[in-house]
């Protein structure tokens, strides 16, 4: 059946005209590409435009990778995602909590359960992200890995290993299970994925997931081969003037100064993620060739929320949505979304939107790099129209 994408096309159009420097928005259906649409700009001040090669950088969407390969190592025996984390990271054997006394002072006590494998890939292990010293932080918790973690840094790009390493006395804001917080629960999955292969991270999604999908504009360092097709980050002001902005994440993509084990970021195009979400959406399989099984792939976005989670989870982004390994995953219709239930998928910090029809065996993937992201406008839009064109 031929569509028409033509709204699509000039939602994208005006976007570019009065909003973002550039997008790109591509869609796959089966093992084919059906849609590959981009406006705008790469590059403003040169007046490249941005086409269907145009690498982006993920930021989040970068764990989407880390928990499909964690999948695959279930499905070989390697762990159980009931098993204590620290089975496998000794640092984690001992995990304590901050509790609040009725004096309103704090008391650090043991946790009443080992934090486990799915405690940690499901964001419920009460540790927030910290990837750089917090001057006024909110938590005990923040302020002690703000501590670590500037500690690290004086000593340059710290590996993941590292990183999750210096967490691991860390007390951690509430019982593991007991509440959702997005944070560094992906941390430590990457270090499971690591430790489970022997191999830093970025070597694993180069063997597991880019040269298995033949994925040709995805990596994680910068390179002489791969700089003239990514994007320049900008910032806009509150004027909606759009100025270029170095990513806090562009440091650590130099493989001269950062090492191999360093915490890897995608940054790839729309066309090559989704390919990746294709995969997904066909059940683990893509042109004959089987990464996970259709069981494995429904587990990873299978809502792990219940009530009280799921309070800590909505807001009017993802309004609709629950969660499970990594992926949200969309539970009610009722708050505006025009694909099936259980479609799944995640967001990239500076304006990464993708996600997989697992009914409709199709999936999206849009992309612009614009701090702030602005992704409730964008986002909701692109997924109204998205759908639209293919239900």
């Amino acid at each position: 059946m031929k569509r028409d994408f033509s709204r699509l096309d000039k939602l994208l159009e005006h976007f570019a005209e009065t909003s973002v420097p550039g997008c790109t928005c591509s869609i796959m259906q089966g093992d084919e590409l059906i849609y590959e649409g981009a406006a705008g700009y790469a590059d403003i001040a040169a007046k490249k435009k941005v086409n269907g090669h145009s690498m982006f950088r993920q930021a989040s969407t970068t764990k989407l990778f880390t928990y499909a390969i964690l999948g695959m190592l279930y499905e070989e025996g390697r762990f159980l995602f009931s098993e204590p984390v620290g089975k496998y990271l000794p640092e984690w054997s001992e995990t304590r909590k901050f509790v609040l006394r009725p004096d309103g002072n704090l008391d650090i006590v043991p946790t009443e359960k080992p934090l486990t494998i799915q405690n940690a890939v499901s964001m419920m292990c009460g540790l927030p992200y910290c990837m750089a010293p917090v001057p006024k932080a909110n938590t005990p918790t923040l302020a002690a890995m703000s501590q670590r973690i500037g500690e690290l840094l004086k000593k340059g790009t710290p590996t993941l290993r590292e990183e999750v390493r210096a967490m691991g006395d860390v007390p951690v804001m509430f019982e593991p299970g007991s509440h959702w917080l997005y944070g560094f629960g992906s941390e430590i999955t990457g270090a499971l994925v690591e430790t489970l292969t022997d191999k830093p991270l970025r070597e694993v999604f180069r063997e597991r997931v880019i040269e298995p999908l033949e994925l040709q504009d995805t990596d994680t360092f910068f390179t002489p081969e791969n700089r003239d097709r990514i994007v320049a980050n900008y910032g806009k002001k509150p004027d909606g003037t759009l100025v270029v902005s170095p990513d806090f994440y562009d440091a650590t993509m130099d493989p001269a100064v950062t090492p191999v084990g360093a915490r890897p970021n995608l940054i790839t195009s729309s066309t090559d993620f989704a390919i990746f979400m294709q995969m997904l959406a066909n059940g683990g399989t893509y042109k004959g060739r089987k990464l996970l099984g259709a069981g494995t792939v429904e587990m990873l976005h299978t809502n792990q929320l219940g009530p009280v989670q799921l309070r800590d989870f909505e807001n009017d982004y993802l309004a609709g949505y629950g969660y499970g390994y990594g992926f949200r995953t969309l539970l009610t219709q009722q708050y505006g979304h025009n694909g099936h239930l259980g479609c799944f998928g995640w967001t990239g910090g500076s304006g990464i939107w993708v996600e997989a029809d697992p009914v409709g065996k199709f999936s999206i993937a849009y992309m612009h790099n614009m701090m702030p992201n602005e992704e409730l406008y964008h986002h909701h839009r692109v997924r109204a129209a998205a759908y639209g064109c293919m239900l």
